[in-house]
């Protein structure tokens, strides 16, 4: 046992309030002066109350469902691959335009017929798509999605 190591409380008396002034918490009782809050059963009101104007829960709008902030993946269907030649990449699709910007994450999937040989290198691809794109003569590789150039400081 070391003297630090004791624990000592203090022998304090709970406060009454409301018992006279030389008490130090007498008259208001730490209440302040008149209002809702300074009345018997003020403790009583729900959470979020704000004195009988609309609560704030009440005040805003409510959304159904969920809102994702991850931007959706754009997508490519493979007859739409066909014109293209060589390795095919985000800035291929978006110079095709194909895709609004070579800085959005796409993904090709399998609708009619894809003949072109090519080498396409995007995030995301069906499993139908690969099939067709490999029966066409081509390959996958899976890349992450292009940087933006950093602003220049001027």
């Amino acid at each position: 046992m070391k003297y630090n190591d004791l624990e000592v409380t203090k022998n304090t008396r709970p406060s009454r309030k409301g018992r006279g002034i030389a008490a130090g918490q007498g008259k208001t009782a730490g209440r302040g002066t008149k209002g809702q809050k300074a009345r018997a059963g003020h403790n009583k009101m729900p959470a979020g109350f704000m004195g009988g104007q609309r609560a704030i829960m009440q005040a805003v709008p409510k959304l159904k469902g969920f809102k994702s902030f991850h931007p959706k993946a754009e997508v490519v269907y493979t007859d739409r691959l066909n014109g293209l030649k060589g390795k095919v990449d985000n800035f291929a699709l978006s110079k095709a335009e194909l895709i609004s910007t070579p800085f959005a994450k796409v993904k090709v999937i399998s609708r009619g017929d894809l003949t072109a040989k090519i080498d396409l290198e995007t995030q995301f691809i069906s499993k139908t798509a690969k099939a067709a794109l490999e029966k066409a003569g081509g390959s996958f590789k899976k890349v992450s999605v292009p940087m933006k150039p950093a602003a220049k400081k001027g």
